[in-house]
């Protein structure tokens, strides 16, 4: 017998064996509802949607930078693709930005020792114009010595900042690193350098540099800023330690030609698994749509779209209707701010009280290996301990509470009260491929794909048709 057909005939036992009875889910008990979720934990291990989804992505669309015509075309494949696997009522909610696309990028050392860099600008660079600058290194091994030299050392200068990454299982090293990313061009901005180039933040050894988003202040004119692949930046490094010895000053060359874009569109696609006991609450589920442009989004963050629809896809196709419904969101313009997810919560502020939790996929392709909740009441957190019997088979142990956003298009709506639960991802080797033109389908392997659908569908059916409260009342951001 079908598994599905399995999964069916289990759900007409639990209503009396009466078809018309599947309308009045609430007599389904919670023992039912884990049969059900370890039938659909097995089902996607035998084989799931979801490789061939990002296959599909990554191969007919490719990079998908936000609000370019190419991620536009990554909607309407969106829409297309859900409609194909048998998905109603799909739709985009638009939001306009302003676009910040790339341009030529090019870098050198020009003295003491000539020889060319590997770099790309990172997001929100400013330019330094088609015959670009040349100008004194000034080195610095962390962000924070940086942030202690004073602005006549490195006015009118080229700033270099080290601040290596190390590997982490749970990628936490990345809130602290990423920060030279993030705060070290509008740094060097208010110290009047000219340019800053940094170590990419990754824990790769080849010599693809990794770009990513950065912030400059209010009032700022971005200055020019680039990442450098690890091998060039250990290679800086080397050539500044051999010229401090002689006194000898290292001289760069760097041509950036990003510009601003102008005011455009993106947008979330959203689809519903309508509930049919209590519609109006919501379960949240998805990943981000846009990628950055140097690779094909294939593991940031094809992986995750793909996850989670084909997720809710296997309890679609099992014929299964939960309590609540489950809402997926394709995020759009995630990696230049979370902009998507920003305009998703401003469009249902309305709602979000009736928004029961969520959880995003956007931590690459490896096996997940936790479960991590937010705050939770202790309904929430006797449901989470079921869910975590049912994915131990996964090989996924539960963590501590209070240890997640969610995954990070789901931030605003945590802040807003909307407690979280977290699947997470072995993000060991995913800063090797993260926003490098090396994050490509080869990296993914569709078994590993399986295990991560598996995980989520259980999660997904047993928070969607259950009528547990996560919140909890009189204490925290949610009480």
């Amino acid at each position: 017998m079908r598994l599905f057909t399995v999964i069916a005939a289990a759900v007409l036992l639990a209503t009396g064996g009466n078809a018309d009875d599947q309308a009045a889910p609430d007599r389904t008990s919670l023992a039912e509802t884990e049969r059900q979720a370890a039938l659909l934990r097995d089902r996607a291990l035998e084989g799931s949607a979801a490789y061939a989804i990002v296959e599909s992505l990554t191969t007919e669309v490719g990079p998908r930078l936000a609000g370019t015509p190419d991620e536009a075309r990554a909607r309407d494949w969106a829409v297309a693709k859900l409609r194909a696997l048998g998905f109603d009522d799909v739709r985009v909610e638009p939001f306009e930005m302003t676009t910040w696309v790339r341009g030529l990028e090019t870098g050198a050392i020009v003295s003491p020792y000539p020889q060319p860099l590997l770099l790309t600008a990172l997001g929100n660079s400013g330019a330094t114009g088609p015959d670009g600058i040349t100008g004194t290194l000034v080195p610095f091994a962390t962000l924070a010595d940086f942030a202690e030299a004073p602005a006549e050392s490195v006015a009118g200068k080229i700033v270099y900042v080290g601040h290596a990454m190390d590997k982490t299982q749970d990628g936490s090293s990345y809130g602290f690193f990423g920060n030279v990313r993030r705060r070290g061009p509008a740094m060097a901005t208010a110290k009047g350098a000219a340019a800053i180039l940094i170590r990419s933040i990754g824990t790769d050894s080849r010599r693809f540099p990794h770009t990513g988003g950065t912030r400059f202040n209010d009032g700022q004119t971005p200055i020019p800023a680039a990442a450098v692949s690890n091998p060039d930046a250990d290679q800086i490094e080397r050539i500044v330690a051999l010229a401090a010895d002689g006194g000898t000053p290292v001289t760069v060359s760097l041509t950036l030609t990003p510009r601003v874009a102008g005011t455009t569109l993106s947008g979330n696609v959203i689809v519903d698994l309508k509930g049919s006991e209590r519609p109006d609450e919501i379960v949240i589920t998805g990943g981000h749509l846009d990628s950055w442009d140097l690779g094909t989004g294939a593991v940031d963050d094809g992986a995750g779209v793909a996850i989670t629809t084909a997720a809710v896809k296997l309890i679609r196709d099992a014929g299964l209707t939960p309590k609540r419904t489950i809402r997926l969101v394709l995020w759009g313009a995630e990696e230049v701010g979370l902009l998507g997810a920003q305009a998703y919560a401003r469009a249902h502020a309305d709602e979000i009280a009736n928004h029961v939790t969520g959880s995003e996929s956007d931590f690459g392709a490896e096996r997940i290996w936790k479960l991590h909740t937010g705050p939770v009441s202790d309904e929430g957190r006797a449901l989470t301990a079921r869910i975590a019997r049912l994915l131990a088979p996964l090989g996924i142990a539960p963590g501590p509470e209070n240890a997640t956003s969610g995954g990070p298009d789901l931030i605003p709506l945590n802040r807003a009260g909307m407690p979280v639960l977290r699947l997470v991802q072995d993000g060991t080797d995913y800063f090797d491929l993260h926003h490098t033109p090396d994050d490509t389908l080869d990296k993914i392997d569709p078994a590993v794909l399986d295990q991560n659908v598996a995980a989520y569908a259980v999660l997904l059916w047993m928070v969607a048709n259950s009528d547990v409260d996560f919140r909890r009342t009189g204490t925290g951001a949610d009480g």
